[in-house]
């Protein structure tokens, strides 16, 4: 690899995007690229540049095109990332585990995960028993505020009881009930205006040559030892588990896994996106030892994994924290079928177990854009771009999705050494 001028500068922005879509594509399918590709995740990077708050690019989307467009036309990555969902739904519904600006924070602050043990240790027997009326009666009403009133609807399953449950359907007319109903109404509409407010977003931005991150688009699926964790048991929760209830904890590993599965294949078919993006977070080193890793976590998302792949789906993995006692597990995985990015994991020796298994990518500390030098910032591209990206299959990333706190004129010194040393 060596310096190389820009070119794109006299091309039409259709070429510039089938350049830049062929380029990632490539990555992803482990081939070498004409140059390494960049993907920026501008985040809330955004109202530091337009002067606007947190709260203001979620309330204010024009406002947050306008200074995507400019920041997309100033560094000319080969993807981006803007802002991850909207806090509209979870307003409406009385979300319980979230906080978003301007919804339990100020106005700039920033998206945060609110951990509760929504479901508790007792709950099990019901959970593993009935997962859908478990989720309808007990677990929807102890997450959201708004829809507490289902927790006095009769049992779901009475159902198929047919004619002889129309009675039951009296309990539809209690106040709290026809409140949750009327919350759950106006949440899909939230939901409905921010698909429709990104879908607009993604035409815009492709008219001026930058293609979508697909791979970041497709349905959020978690680790079967994550979705027990993450929205019911809680850390504490899932840890006293694994001593305590690891036979029923296993059990409902299983029951979420497969649920995971038939929704994953049911919305590939119905939206035709063929990616599953899996945020990983308690299977990293530090928070469980290689034995239970071996027992509660790998087994289970392995197994995920391979279904999904199995039914065409991709799956695009955040190995959050570090993954530098684990990583050996991961070339059991098919060779070039999923996507993996690493935040805090040793990069170079991701390459040189993983290299030739999936796409790399990440190895771009958020730190040193926002307090490194111009030059540790060349060198350190550098660095990777020989290393990491030699023989393809490295998509260049920041350790997470998200500028915020980082200095502009660093962000530009790295896309610009990715542009001169990146190239094949």
């Amino acid at each position: 690899m060596g310096n190389s001028s820009n070119n794109d500068i006299n091309k039409t922005t259709e070429q510039l995007y089938a350049e830049r879509e062929k380029r990632i594509m490539d990555t992803f399918r482990l081939k070498q690229p004409d140059r390494i590709p960049i993907i920026l995740g501008f985040g809330y990077f955004m109202s530091k540049v337009g002067g606007i708050t947190n709260q203001d690019l979620y309330e204010r989307p024009e406002k947050m095109l306008k200074i995507l467009e400019k920041l997309l036309l100033q560094f000319q990555p080969d993807s981006y990332l803007g802002l991850f969902g909207s806090p509209e739904p979870s307003k409406i519904l009385g979300d319980r585990m979230t906080k978003w600006p301007g919804y339990g924070l100020g106005s700039d602050g920033t998206f945060q995960f609110n951990e509760s043990e929504f479901m508790k240790a007792e709950d099990y027997d019901g959970f593993l028993e009935d997962m859908s009326d478990f989720a309808v009666r007990t677990y929807l009403p102890r997450a959201f505020g708004s829809l507490e009133g289902f927790s006095s609807l009769p049992p779901l399953a009475m159902s198929l009881f047919g004619y002889y449950n129309l009675t039951n359907l009296l309990s539809l007319n209690s106040p709290s009930v026809i409140e949750a109903l009327e919350a759950v109404s106006k949440a899909t509409q939230a939901v409905l205006t921010s698909a429709r407010q990104t879908e607009k977003m993604i035409k815009k931005i492709a008219a001026i040559g930058f293609p979508p991150p697909e791979f970041a688009m497709g349905l959020v699926l978690g680790a079967p030892f994550d979705f027990m964790s993450d929205t019911m048991r809680g850390m504490r929760g899932i840890f006293l588990d694994v001593m305590r209830n690891p036979e029923k904890l296993l059990a409902a590993e299983q029951k979420v896994l497969h649920l995971q599965i038939k929704y994953a294949v049911s919305t590939a078919k119905i939206t035709g996106n063929s990616y599953a993006h899996i945020p990983l977070h308690l299977g990293s080193d530090g928070f469980m030892s290689l034995k239970e890793f071996e027992k509660f976590y790998w087994p289970q998302f392995k197994d995920m994994i391979l279904q999904l792949i199995d039914a065409g789906i991709t799956p695009s993995v955040f190995y959050e924290g570090v993954w530098d006692q684990r990583i050996e597990y991961l070339a059991e995985l098919p060779k070039g079928k999923t996507i993996g990015m690493f935040q805090d994991s040793d990069i170079f020796r991701v390459k040189d177990v993983l290299g030739d298994i999936m796409c790399i990518q990440g190895g771009m500390p958020v730190s040193m854009l926002a307090g490194g030098s111009v030059e540790q910032v060349r060198e350190h591209t550098h660095r990777l771009c020989e290393y990491v990206g030699k023989g393809g299959g490295y998509l260049m990333t920041t350790s997470v999705p998200e500028l915020q706190n980082c200095k502009t004129e660093l962000i530009q010194a790295w896309v610009d050494a990715c542009r001169d040393y990146g190239q094949y």
